[in-house]
C-alpha cells in the first residue's frame, strides 16, 4: 500500500502494546484518523496525540480502511473475520514499517531473522556486526524495538526479528537478506499445525538472498524451497560452498569468500545455538557486503541478553543456571544438553520446567534427556503434561510439583521450586531453570520469571553466606 493514500483514511489500530502504540503515532503521522482499542481499557489512557480510544465491542468501526492488528491476534479471531468480510485489509506494524520505508527516496535495508529460537541473539549479533562495519544499524522488532520507530528514526540498516506472527501479517516484506535459524514445535495453538508455522517462518526467505541453518531439518527444507537466487546454509559441521561453517573449531565462510572469521571458542554464548546464531548473523552481514574484519570485531563485542544460560550463583556445589529465555521444547532440548559442560563426571540436572506448552509436546524431549535429570521440579499451568511425560520416560525420577499459593506467583512459586531444587540436588549438579514453555500463566515474561529465580537463588546464596538455615 502507498503510505500517502492513508492520510485522511480511518484506521483502526487493534492492540495497545509497544507496536501497537508505535503504529498509531506513525498513522498519526502520516494523516491518518486513527482509533486505538484493547482488550485492557486502562492501556488506551495514554494514547499518542491525535489517536482516539475506541472499543472492543465494536469491531470493525463503519468505514475503516485498514486495520492494524498486534501480532498475537489469531487469524480465526472475530475482528479479522469482520474486516476479511467487508474487504479490510489486516496488516501488522512490521507490515507498516515496510510500507512507510518503500515510500522512501532511499528505503532502509532490511535483514531479517526468524526462527524458533535464537532470533533475538541472532539478531544482537548481527547488529553489532553492522555498527563495527560502520553502518548505520539498529536491532529492531521482536526485540523490542518497533520496526516503524526505526524507520522513523531514519536509520539505513535494519536487523529484524520477527515472529511466526509477526511474519503471518506482513505479506510484502522482502528483506535483502532473510534467515530461518530453525523450525520446531511451538505456537501451535495460534497457528493451528506444523505446517502453517513453518509457511510462515518461509517467509522470512523471500528476498534477494536467504539463508537458514541446514543441520536443522525443516529450516533446510524451507531453504531448498524458497525462490531465492541465493541460498546460503549454516552448519556446524565444515561447509561447502554455499556454506558458512565450523571447521577445526574455527567459523568459516565459504559462501562469500570470507575465509576464517572468529575461533567458536570466542563466540559467547557459548555451545552450539551461540556459533549457529553467529554463523547466521555473519552470512546476513555478509550478503549486504560486510567484511570479515568487522563480522569477527561485532561478534567479539556482542553481549548476550539476560536470563540465556545465565549462571546466577553456586551455592554448596551446586551451580544454578538461569535459561528462562527456553520458551519452549526446542529451546530446552539446547540447554540442557549443554548444562553439564564443565561440571564434574556424575553430575546430573536438577530441572525447573514448566508454564504454557502452547499446545507443544514435551514427550520427546525428556525422552531424549532424561539420563541428564537428577530430578525434576514442575511450575505452572501445563503441569500434568510435563509430569506425565516424566512418568513415562524417567519413571524412577524424583518428581516435585510446585502450586501457586497465597504468597503470590512470582515470589511464592519460584522461591519455593528453587528451595526444592536444592533439596534434590548434589554437589557438582547444576540446577537449571529451562521451563521448555511461555511464562503467561504466573509471570509477566520470561524475563520476570528468569528475575524471579535468580533473585530466590541470591537469597539461598545470602543465606549460605550467613549461616543460616536453608
Amino acid at each position: 500500500m502507498d503510505v500517502r493514500a492513508l492520510a485522511g483514511a480511518p484506521v483502526l489500530v487493534a492492540g495497545a502494546g509497544i507496536s501497537g502504540l508505535a503504529a498509531a503515532s506513525a498513522l498519526v503521522e502520516l494523516g491518518a484518523r486513527v482509533t486505538v482499542t484493547d482488550a485492557v481499557p486502562a492501556r488506551l489512557a495514554d494514547l499518542p496525540d491525535g489517536a482516539r480510544p475506541g472499543s472492543e465491542s465494536d469491531p470493525l468501526p463503519p468505514g475503516t480502511a485498514l486495520v492494524v492488528t498486534g501480532p498475537g491476534r489469531r487469524p480465526d479471531n472475530a475482528l479479522v473475520t469482520a474486516a476479511a468480510a467487508a474487504g479490510v485489509p489486516v496488516v501488522g506494524e512490521p507490515e507498516l514499517a515496510w510500507w512507510m520505508g518503500s515510500a522512501r527516496p532511499e528505503p532502509p535495508q532490511w535483514l531479517a531473522v526468524t526462527g524458533t529460537n535464537g532470533k533475538t541473539t541472532a539478531t544482537g549479533m548481527l547488529a553489532a556486526i553492522l555498527r563495527a562495519a560502520g553502518r548505520d544499524a539498529v536491532a529492531c522488532g521482536n526485540i523490542g524495538y518497533p520496526v516503524v520507530d526505526a524507520v522513523r528514526a531514519g536509520h539505513r540498516v535494519l536487523a529484524v526479528e520477527l515472529s511466526s506472527f509477526q511474519l503471518h501479517w506482513s505479506p510484502s516484506v522482502r528483506p535483502a537478506a532473510g534467515c530461518v535459524l530453525n523450525v520446531a514445535e511451538d505456537h501451535l495453538d495460534w497457528h493451528g499445525s506444523m505446517g502453517a508455522y513453518a509457511a510462515a517462518k518461509a517467509r522470512a526467505l523471500l528476498g534477494p538472498v536467504a539463508v537458514a541453518g541446514v543441520d536443522d531439518p525443516i529450516a533446510a527444507s524451507l531453504l531448498a524451497a524458497c525462490p531465492a537466487p541465493r541460498r546460503v546454509g549454516v552448519t556446524l559441521g565444515e561447509p561447502t560452498a554455499d556454506q558458512l561453517g565450523v571447521v577445526d573449531g574455527v567459523l568459516v565462510d565459504r559462501a562469500f569468500d570470507g575465509g576464517a572469521l572468529i575461533e567458536a571458542a570466542a563466540v559467547a554464548p557459548p555451545g552450539p545455538p551461540g556459533v549457529t546464531d553467529a554463523l547466521a548473523a555473519a552470512a546476513l552481514a555478509r550478503a549486504v557486503g560486510v567484511g570479515p574484519d568487522a563480522v569477527r570485531s561485532g561478534l567479539v563485542d556482542f553481549r548476550p541478553g539476560p536470563h540465556r544460560a545465565a549462571t546466577v550463583a553456586t551455592v554448596d556445589a551446586v551451580r544454578y543456571v538461569d535459561d528462562s529465555k527456553a520458551t519452549n521444547p526446542h529451546a530446552a532440548a539446547a540447554s540442557l544438553a549443554a548444562a553439564l559442560s564443565g561440571a564434574p563426571a556424575g553430575a546430573r540436572i536438577v530441572w525447573v520446567v514448566g508454564g504454557l506448552l502452547k499446545g507443544a509436546s514435551v514427550d520427546a524431549l525428556v525422552a531424549a534427556h532424561a539420563h541428564r535429570l537428577r530430578a525434576a521440579v514442575v511450575i505452572g499451568t501445563d503441569r500434568v503434561e510435563i509430569v506425565a511425560a516424566l512418568a513415562r520416560h524417567a519413571p524412577d525420577l524424583p518428581v516435585t510439583e510446585v502450586v501457586a499459593g497465597d504468597d503470590g506467583p512470582m515470589s511464592g512459586v519460584m522461591d519455593r521450586a528453587v528451595r526444592s531444587a536444592r533439596t534434590l540436588a548434589r554437589p557438582g549438579d547444576v540446577v537449571l531453570l529451562a521451563p521448555a514453555a511461555a511464562s503467561m500463566d504466573q509471570f509477566a515474561d520470561y524475563a520476570e520469571r528468569g528475575s524471579a529465580f535468580a533473585g530466590a537463588v541470591r537469597a539461598l546464596d545470602g543465606a549460605a553466606a550467613g549461616g543460616g538455615a536453608l
